[in-house]
């Protein structure tokens, strides 16, 4: 794996690494929010299809056309002129009118920096030269989830479709497709501008996936892929994002009592919590004749397939892990993802961490923090030897415990792990979701530090010593990779800025990851994404 960055004068080809590369993927947006600027949006090439049309597949799109235009006035000054070669599309999709289009048969620029390097360009104008990105290179939005930090910078770019000849299509699981549908292209949020429903102008095609993928299409090691654009086919899978409430009968809940008043999203610990209280004011409040319908919020994990290599990638939308979801769901990406790591396809994987270790379990809103996101890549370790042991599929993991940041029962985590208690610990969590606001939790770090820093040290050595990662730790484990994960790039993303002074969030979530990886023996290598580079895979 190689990065370019913005810095670099140097960045582009000459930094694919020997070892040629079979993605490029450009970050567009590597935050979580709050600030709107920079949010989830990735652009994913297969390098063995250049630059051609519909080449790009655009893996969400919170910001979107304003991260390119911004990639472009940083590195156009630096662009050169040369004859336009066989790689290169002419912007067709324009209007026949257009003096432009006529004049753009060849290239007038070509970028030698940035994540766009060897791209040759029809306009002279960063906001042209990204607006032909957008229109004549991006073929499919591949959405992971419908929430404002995943879609709106392609919802307000789909205004700029009006002088392009062909749909642009949205690809994404059944759920996704119909929130979208319903809330965002329903002529009130937003013109309905795709090609179904009431009123459609037709500018955006829908594409349902098939969880799990459809074992229809494909065969061999690409079964269950379906072609997203010129190069990659992906397969998806469904995973929670948090708990919310499904509003199945009439009645609300006043803010007064719980704080579902202001959102649909609150955690299992809350809600019993409040309407436990006994308070007139709270039971007055409590409209409803039995309590709403409790549901895990559907996000999705893509596998997107090389189709000239074969190498994979896995990208995540938002996850929360399994050990605290009311449907713990990403136990089977990593089967899938253990097979591929084993036979040597799965090169890198994207996922969220989205706060530091402060943040407590009941307050993830759906999210990882460095411990979790850890332990989550142990689950994968376990299985990559479990394969190396067996040499079959891996079974399905157990459910795990979570390792808690100990703000409320630090001492029974760690015994969770050892014998069963007589008295159970209850599940508690605010796996709910809250997308783009930052909550700054109290974090109690003084008498109960060391057992809570026990606690996650334990988790990650149970990891080590349970699944034959530690190779003096049990009889035969030399069957066993001592660093399992060694040769996969994990990619962080969507990383929540408080927007505080002190050190910077990404540089705090990295060093807690690194120190926690250490302690499992997994052998990854971690780096945090930055908008406006790209990575080589």
């Amino acid at each position: 794996m190689k990065a370019d960055g913005r810095n670099s004068a140097d960045a582009g080809a000459g930094l694919v690494p020997t070892a040629s590369p079979a993605f490029q993927i450009i970050v567009l947006g590597a935050g979580g929010g709050p600030s709107e600027g920079n949010v989830t949006g990735l652009l994913v090439r297969s390098t063995a299809r250049q630059w051609t049309r519909d080449s790009i597949l655009a893996v969400d799109a919170g910001v979107h056309l304003a991260a390119i235009i911004k990639i472009f006035e940083e590195h156009l000054p630096r662009a050169v002129s040369r004859k336009s070669n066989s790689s290169f599309s002419a912007p067709t999709s324009l209007r026949g009118e257009n003096p432009i289009a006529r004049d753009s048969e060849k290239p007038k620029l070509c970028m030698v920096t940035g994540p766009f390097a060897n791209l040759e360009l029809p306009y002279e104008t960063a906001k042209a030269n990204a607006t032909y990105v957008f229109r004549s290179l991006i073929s499919t939005y591949l959405i992971t989830h419908p929430h404002l930090d995943h879609v709106a910078g392609f919802a307000i770019n789909t205004a700029a479709l009006q002088q392009t000849l062909r749909r642009k299509r949205v690809a994404a699981l059944p759920s996704t497709i119909e929130a979208i549908k319903e809330h965002i292209f329903n002529g009130i949020i937003w013109p309905n501008l795709s090609d179904e429903g009431d009123g459609a102008v037709g500018f955006v095609s829908y594409d349902r996936l098939v969880d799990g993928g459809n074992v229809a299409l494909g065969d061999g090691e690409g079964r269950g892929y379906i072609e997203v654009c010129d190069g990659l086919a992906v397969k998806g899978w469904s995973i929670s994002h948090g708990e919310c409430m499904k509003h199945s009968h009439q009645g609300s809940y006043s803010s007064e009592s719980t704080e579902a008043g202001y959102s649909p999203y609150y955690s299992r610990r809350s809600s019993r919590k409040d309407m436990s209280s006994g308070s007139i004011d709270s039971a007055r409040s409590q409209t409803f004749l039995q309590p709403p319908e409790k549901k895990a919020y559907d996000s999705a994990a893509y596998f997107l397939r090389d189709e000239q290599t074969g190498k994979e990638v896995l990208i995540f939308g938002d996850v929360e892990p399994d050990s605290v979801s009311l449907n713990p769901r990403t136990a089977r990406v990593w089967q899938d993802a253990a097979a591929k790591l084993s036979a040597g396809l799965l090169t890198g994987i994207f996922i969220e961490c989205s706060y530091d270790d402060s943040q407590p379990d009941g307050m993830l809103f759906g999210h990882l923090t460095p411990r979790h996101l850890v332990v989550e890549l142990g689950v994968l370790a376990r299985l990559v030897n479990s394969l190396a042991s067996h040499g079959s599929r891996p079974g399905s993991p157990r459910k795990r415990k979570r390792p808690s940041n100990g703000h409320k029962l630090p001492f029974e985590e760690t015994q969770l792990r050892r014998a069963p208690s007589r008295h159970p610990v209850r599940r508690r969590t605010r796996s709910s979701v809250s997308p783009s606001t930052t909550v700054q939790a109290e974090s109690p770090r003084n008498d109960s530090s060391e057992a809570v820093l026990a606690s996650e040290d334990n988790e990650l050595r149970v990891i080590a010593e349970e699944d034959g990662l530690n190779h003096k730790s049990r009889k035969g484990a030399s069957k066993h990779r001592t660093r399992p994960l060694q040769g996969l790039t994990v990619v962080i993303i969507h990383v929540k800025d408080p927007l505080r002074d002190g050190p910077d969030i990404e540089h705090t979530i990295l060093e807690q990851l690194k120190g926690h990886e250490a302690k499992a023996q997994l052998g990854c290598t971690l780096i945090v994404s930055e908008s406006g580079t790209s990575l080589w895979l």
